[in-house]
């Protein structure tokens, strides 16, 4: 059921990707900050991945950021050259650890994503969330990082957590390797999926376009989507460079 003791406010920014800037009350955390413009870039591993769009804000019009929030590293679709300068002098959170900042405690969640590599997602929680009336757990925001649907997500978040709102990466990404193509984000399917096993109260689709690997467009992530009943309503749609509230 609907958390009525969650009063905080959460707004977001969508940017480009799954570069966004994410609001909680008066706190400002970017996600995964990319600002290069449109392009080929080449890969750690030899192949060149193609950027289709320029970002929807560049860094001059950002407000202040508090905190980033960095999936990992080492993809240039999560942090590029001009987005690495976000990270000087700020509070970065990535792999392998957590840290609290402010009032808000932030714990790293499980990813599959490319082989061998690392990379988190990301739980907030904060005093001012409250816990579910339900089950006694407590209220946060859920940002899943790159990742497939793995059934540690299902089964782990939902017992610990009480979802209000979770920013999924879609995209339906696939990994052109050696040994054979790899899937390494959710499609709008997968996604629907975790929403439901989570039991999330809001979803916002993010990471599903500007980018050539990216399989499903838009458009499909909106008909897979609005084909399942039960989350349908729960989702919440951005659009660049225009901030939207989302409770």
């Amino acid at each position: 059921m609907p958390s009525l003791s969650f009063k905080s406010s959460v707004s977001v920014t969508h940017i480009t990707t799954a570069t966004t800037i994410l609001s909680i009350d008066d706190v400002n955390f970017l996600i995964d900050p990319t600002f290069d413009k449109k392009g080929d870039f080449e890969q750690q591993g030899g192949f060149v991945l193609t950027k289709t769009d320029d970002p929807a804000l560049g860094l001059e019009g950002l407000p202040v950021i508090h905190a980033v929030l960095l999936s990992h590293e080492d993809h240039i679709d999560n942090l590029d050259t001009y987005g690495r300068t976000m990270l000087n002098g700020r509070h970065v959170f990535t792999t392998p650890r957590t840290s609290p900042h402010a009032q808000f405690k932030i714990t790293g969640t499980p990813t599959q994503h490319l082989p061998g590599g690392e990379c988190t997602g990301f739980v907030l929680e904060s005093p001012s969330f409250g816990v579910n009336e339900a089950d006694g757990i407590p209220n946060v925001v859920y940002v899943s990082g790159d990742t497939v649907h793995i059934p540690e997500l299902a089964t782990e978040l939902p017992k610990k957590y009480h979802v209000v709102v979770a920013f999924m990466n879609l995209g339906k990404a696939i990994a052109p390797l050696p040994t054979g193509p790899v899937q390494i984000t959710m499609g709008g399917v997968q996604a629907a999926q975790l929403t439901r096993d989570i039991g999330a109260e809001k979803m916002v689709p993010l990471h599903f376009e500007s980018w050539k690997h990216f399989t499903e467009s838009g458009d499909d992530v909106r008909a897979e989507l609005a084909a399942d009943a039960a989350v349908k309503d729960k989702v919440v749609w951005v659009v660049p460079g225009e901030k939207t509230t989302v409770v």
